[in-house]
């Protein structure tokens, strides 16, 4: 049976077997990539993670050298090292490493109670152990990553089955009659069903195994494109391509499972019918009620009314495709306007607000400012314009409501533009002083700059506060905080009020020192020198541990000359492992190679949703010659010309191509307005820098793609000698 009737059948009919098998290997090459990827986006986060926080498993804090040992013998224990970086020496933290990584919250409370010691001298590297599906039991919320790649997966296969479905749909459904002749000689509905699945097999095996093959290869050029765009930024490793045995056969299971459910459900649904249902039916397409369409009508005249009928008898067949082709177009436009809206945001922002602020700037982690002695030396480099020492602290202060400014008044208080953050005493407002310690050399500069005699013994008030009611975050508008009277402002400890300093006033100001920093809106900012600090962190305290170098290097500066610059500066600071470097223009760089890698990403995502679409109009375009024949022979017999033929097919293509357009476009419009409105920009800076092109583009590519299915498909019935068709004994 199967030899003379589906290998008969696959012979002669190629374009119903073409359709099945670019169907099943389009199936099969997606959910190959997206397994690869998954699997080495997983390995590179895993590998991401070790080297930023090692790969111990788990951490015993409080332990004696002589309990290495005891934990190194015990069972399940792979290795045990002491952590030199966090032991000190009374305390001695030894890092753990484990056979079996998934017993690592049982095994250590024993060994902690081994060794005597609390529960609390445990602790574990929750987010490594989590990236290996190991999760603690005593924390309720389940581990999300399986379960959202379990999520996709099944997301994409319900998609491609819809895909293969109609594939094998049109091509069972077109030998309804031969099932027929079947079903009277004797043929089971099993029998059927066993030839139909056969037949599956025979034409999917081959592509599942060209898909998953080339699969394979497209993670692994995906895997080098993101290595290529994100080379230049700091602080990542390459990432290198792997695969697993596992994940293939993981791949092949679901491509294998996605076909067989595609092929089951024509299949269970044709071998229902009886044979005289399935001898007197027929593939071709029907309208249950055909409805008058104004529109399509108008424009294009009765080709138009007959497009819009064919159209609305293939909704069911084509509703993939609008889904996929919608969703591709809208995620598509989307994505470029919310990168473009970022792009502008981030320079406005960022790099143009500060780019006159900083060339390079080096944060010494763990570091007093007090402890700095190379200031002078960064000065006297070569090319170095500018140098500034600095360190955060945090304080607060006590303001009268006398000394409120008018202005401040004229608003209502600082209770009308402040969010609540400032705290109303009595007759006093009790606010927030962040602290700018700066080197005193560059203090004197400060003080030069805002034409003051320079002093080392008082600080210089940043004097404003935003005035939310009349500009919005974006356009900020600042007035006056205080009035410029007070010669003295008393600065105190945020723990404890009780401890204070009386800081001298040299002056007020609203320009602050240039550096790469934003600072809070309802606070006082107070900049000191360092000098002035020694003798007040005894009292205040609570500075940062990091210390920040502001450099500023030759007007104009090239990428070239600043990374020789940095060079520099690295080796004047003799770099350990507690400092950074940051390079402005380098910065600029990554930023926008790393946005441009992510637009590559997202928008190779969208065109593969896109192609999913685009599968299923060439799936059904390759079955026109036996869904649509009779529709063609009866508009011919009533005079319609090739020339009206073709011009039906090409307002289906519009048609199809252009709805996804017409939907997306309000749709977008309105999220970017959203956008645009939410984030108080201008929104003709947003039309300067629309991505109208690559969306033009896009949809361009759509259409010929369409225009090209619908070409193939009606070439071939348009050459077809429908009559010889319809006197074939496969038909009624």
């Amino acid at each position: 049976m199967w030899k003379d009737f589906s290998a008969g059948f696959i012979k002669k009919n190629k374009a119903s077997s073409i359709s099945i098998v670019t169907a099943a290997f389009i199936s099969a090459l997606f959910l190959s990539l997206i397994c690869s990827l998954f699997y080495n986006f997983w390995i590179y986060e895993i590998e991401q993670i070790t080297i930023d926080e090692g790969s111990w498993q788990g951490r015993i804090s409080g332990i004696d050298e002589s309990d290495l040992s005891i934990i190194k013998n015990f069972s399940n224990v792979e290795k045990a090292e002491i952590n030199n970086t966090l032991s000190t020496e009374k305390t001695i933290v030894a890092d753990v490493w484990f056979q079996n990584i998934r017993t690592v919250y049982k095994d250590m409370p024993l060994i902690t109670e081994k060794l005597n010691l609390d529960s609390t001298a445990a602790s574990y590297h929750e987010l490594l152990l989590s990236r290996y599906m190991v999760h603690n039991p005593q924390d309720n919320s389940p581990p999300l990553l399986m379960a959202f790649f379990i999520a996709l997966l099944l997301v994409v296969s319900v998609s491609l089955i819809l895909i293969i479905h109609n594939s094998f749909a049109v091509s069972m459904y077109a030998r309804l009659h031969q099932f027929g002749i079947l079903s009277s000689i004797g043929a089971t509905p099993g029998q059927i069903f066993t030839c139909l699945l056969q037949e599956a097999a025979m034409l999917c095996i081959l592509p599942i195994l060209t898909g998953s093959l080339l699969g394979i290869a497209g993670s692994a050029l995906t895997i080098k494109i993101i290595n290529f765009f994100a080379q230049e930024i700091a602080g990542r490793h390459n990432a290198v391509f792997q695969y697993h045995p596992v994940v293939f056969m993981a791949t092949i299971f679901v491509s294998v499972l996605t076909v067989f459910i595609s092929a089951c459900l024509p299949a269970k649904k044709l071998i229902k019918l009886t044979p005289l249902q399935a001898l007197q039916g027929t593939d071709e397409l029907h309208l249950k009620k055909k409805k008058h369409s104004c529109l399509l009508c108008r424009i294009f005249g009765i080709e138009g009314e007959l497009a819009a009928n064919a159209l609305k008898a293939q909704s069911k067949a084509l509703r993939t495709s609008h889904l996929s082709l919608t969703l591709s177009f809208l995620s598509f436009t989307i994505m470029l306007c919310f990168f473009t809206l970022a792009d502008i945001s981030t320079n406005y922002t960022y790099f143009e607000r500060y780019q006159d602020a900083w060339d390079i700037m080096v944060t010494l982690k763990n570091t007093d400012i007090s402890e700095f002695r190379q200031g002078e030396e960064l000065r006297n480099l070569p090319n170095v314009r500018n140098s500034l020492v600095y360190q955060k602290a945090i304080a607060e202060c006590s303001i009268p409501e006398t000394e409120i400014s008018d202005e401040l008044i004229h608003l209502g208080g600082p209770e009308a533009v402040t969010d609540n953050s400032i705290n109303t005493e009595k007759c006093s407002y009790s606010v927030k002083a962040p602290i700018i310690i700066i080197d005193d050399k560059s203090f004197e500069e400060y003080c030069r700059q805002l034409n003051i005699v320079p002093r080392l013994d008082g600080s210089i008030v940043l004097n404003r506060i935003w005035d939310s009611l009349n500009s919005n975050f974006r356009y900020k508008k600042y007035i006056p905080f205080v009035k410029n009277r007070q010669r003295t402002i008393t600065l105190q400890n945020i723990e404890n009020t009780e401890l204070s300093a009386d800081i001298p006033v040299l002056a007020y100001t609203q320009d602050p020192v240039t550096l790469r920093e934003e600072y809070e809106d309802y606070t006082l900012v107070q900049f000191i020198p360092l000098s002035l600090w020694k003798q007040v962190s005894g009292v205040l305290g609570h500075a940062e541990p990091e210390t920040y170098i502001r450099i500023l290097g030759a007007e104009e500066a090239a990428l070239s000359e600043l990374n020789e610059l940095q060079n520099e500066i690295l080796q004047t600071l003799s770099p350990k492992d507690n400092i950074s470097i940051e390079n402005r223009i380098q910065e600029k760089i990554s930023d926008a190679t790393m946005k441009k890698g992510m637009i590559l990403i997202f928008g190779a995502l969208c065109v593969l949703l896109a192609a999913i679409g685009l599968a299923n109009i060439f799936s059904n375009t390759l079955g026109f010659l036996r869904q649509r024949k009779r529709e063609f022979i009866r508009y011919a017999s009533i005079g319609m010309s090739p020339k009206s033929m073709k011009k039906m097919f090409a307002i289906e293509v519009l048609v199809i191509a252009g709805r996804p357009l017409a939907i997306t476009a309000p749709l977008t419009i309105i999220t970017v307005g959203f956008m645009i409105t939410a984030s108080y920009l201008d929104p003709m800076e947003f039309l300067k820098k629309a991505p109208f092109i690559p969306v033009l583009i896009f949809f361009l590519f759509v259409f010929a793609l369409v225009g090209l299915a619908y070409y193939i498909g009606g070439s071939k019935l348009l050459k077809s000698d429908l009559i010889d068709i319809l006197r074939n004994d496969t038909m009624i």
